[in-house]
């Protein structure tokens, strides 16, 4: 059986305005990963997320659950789904941890870097590029 990702990138407009702590600076979506045909590459969602973690990576991003504040069309995606009853591994990862992030950082066998498994010439690479474009995104 595959393992693939659903969900949504969402940004904060109100936050650019306001700031990212002001009451109107709501998540609201952005675009759906979907969109993006990111495939299912399992290195990549292992070092991103922890899934199917085989190779040995430090999750970025593991097991965070469905975050709290999320948008109302993220909300509806995730239900879609069937909630937190039927969907493994729910978890979110912000852009300023995308930049925070040590990209040569290897897996437990020295073989392969987190850039090589999940970076900019990954098929990640068309959300980190979304994801740039967006003020204070998540995905």
């Amino acid at each position: 059986m595959s393992t693939d990702v659903s969900g949504m990138i969402e940004c904060r407009p109100g936050a650019r305005l306001w700031g990212p702590d002001d009451e109107d600076s709501v998540w609201e979506a952005g675009l759906d990963l979907f969109l993006l045909n990111r495939g299912n590459a399992y290195h990549g969602l292992a070092c991103l997320f922890g899934i199917r973690n085989s190779y040995g990576f430090r999750p970025l991003a593991e097991d965070r659950g469905f975050p709290d504040d999320a948008s109302d069309e993220l909300r509806t995606e995730f239900a879609g789904y069937g909630g937190p009853d039927d969907v493994h591994g729910t978890t979110w990862l912000t852009r300023a941890e995308l930049d925070a992030a040590d990209w040569q950082e290897t897996n437990a066998s020295g073989t392969r870097t987190r850039a090589s498994a999940a970076g900019t010439d990954t098929d990640w690479g068309r959300v980190w590029s979304v994801m740039r474009l967006q003020r204070n995104p998540r995905g």
